[in-house]
């Protein structure tokens, strides 16, 4: 059965549907009971129709009703109405197409004999009738509900798979942070002893040039303490993939983040050569962190990601619209977007995230352009 089912399934759709107008052809043929011109006409009309129903399911249905209501044929209004319930979500407008085939199939032909065939024999027909219209539809919604649980479990692996990187993440973030921890309290310590003593030989030295060494050694320690802090503040909050580990990503790389974000978005917009590196950096991760939450929240929308200059900032706004499906209940942090606050805390910037007026939701970022000068 399953062998016979898969081959039916790999045959062209054209072949199918010429291989039903034949049966349901064979099946006028056999059972003709009309057979005037109106009844010929009606019957090969709906057998004909049968090879747009799937462009047209209701439509062809309609169309092959006539075929009940003339002739005892089974094969053209059940295939009709087959196509119809495995396309169809509409339950009351199946229930409606069932009734009219049970109407049709027990009302006599011609009209006029309808007192000689009894209340008794029409309604026990049209019981009949009704059950045999009801079997394909009900098929037709099995194999409908069964490609949904098949979609849903697909979605459901995704979703495992996705929980499972999202615990690596986790895993790696604490180690961030305990990377973070010794970096603070070795090195900071280490580097502020060496500025201490800098300063201390800066004003006891009698030679210019020691005066000088000394003073470039304070600056320096200084700075490399500034640059440390920044460092261990990205390294509590990102909670970064392992990837963050590599060389890290920049404006040029955004255009494959958007293609390969697994969502329908579209990448507009550029800004000037002179944006610094952490600067770009916070536009690549705000734009990832906004199109993974696409993907996990408003499955099926689409996602719009604007770079934009304005004035003496810089920024990138991403903006998707409402979900068209309902979005699986995923575990998460919600940590992302507060990570994306700190970073552009740093670069005294700007992070606003909302949902918009259309149900879709939208992340706007803003830096000064001046301050992304400094690398």
């Amino acid at each position: 059965m399953k062998r016979a089912r898969a081959l039916w399934e790999r045959l062209p759709a054209p072949v199918v549907d010429l291989v039903l107008v034949v049966a349901a052809a064979v099946d006028v043929w056999l059972n003709l009971l009309d057979d005037t011109r109106l009844g010929v006409a009606l019957a090969t009309l709906g057998c004909a129709a049968l090879a747009f129903r799937r462009r047209f399911p209701l439509g062809v249905f309609l169309l092959t009703l006539p075929i009940s209501l003339t002739q005892p044929v089974a094969v053209a209004p059940l295939a009709a109405l087959f196509t119809l319930a495995e396309r169809s979500r509409n339950r009351p407008l199946l229930a409606v197409c069932v009734a009219l085939t049970a109407v049709a199939n027990s009302t006599p032909w011609p009209l006029v004999g309808l007192t000689e065939v009894g209340r008794t024999m029409t309604l026990i027909t049209f019981v009949y009738s009704l059950a045999t219209a009801a079997a394909p539809v009900l098929i037709a919604q099995l194999l409908q509900t069964h490609r949904d649980l098949a979609r849903r479990l697909v979605e459901i692996e995704e979703a495992r798979e996705h929980e499972r990187a999202l615990h690596a993440q986790a895993v790696l973030a604490r180690e961030r942070a305990q990377l973070a921890r010794e970096m603070h309290d070795v090195v900071s310590h280490q580097v502020s002893l060496i500025a201490v003593r800098a300063g201390a030989l800066q004003v006891a030295a009698k030679d210019a040039d020691a005066k000088e060494a000394a003073r470039t050694i304070r600056s320096l320690s200084v700075t490399t303490l500034d640059e440390l802090r920044t460092m261990v503040t990205l390294l509590r909050a990102s909670g970064g993939a392992a990837t963050e580990l590599t060389p890290q990503p920049t404006l040029a790389d955004l255009r494959k983040l958007v293609e390969s974000s697994g969502s329908h978005a579209e990448l507009s917009g550029e800004l000037p050569p002179a944006v610094g590196t952490p600067a770009q950096r916070a536009l690549y991760r705000t734009v990832q962190e906004a199109l993974t939450n696409v993907r996990k929240h408003a499955p099926g929308a689409t996602a719009c990601v604007e770079l934009w200059q304005d004035g003496d900032d810089v920024g990138v706004t991403v903006t998707n619209t409402p979900p068209t499906r309902p979005s699986l209940s995923l575990p998460g942090s919600q940590q992302g977007l507060v990570g994306l606050r700190e970073r552009a805390d740093i670069l005294h910037g700007t992070l606003v995230a909302g949902p918009t007026a259309e149900g879709g939701y939208r992340v706007r970022l803003r830096i000064p352009f001046p301050g992304t000068e400094r690398k």
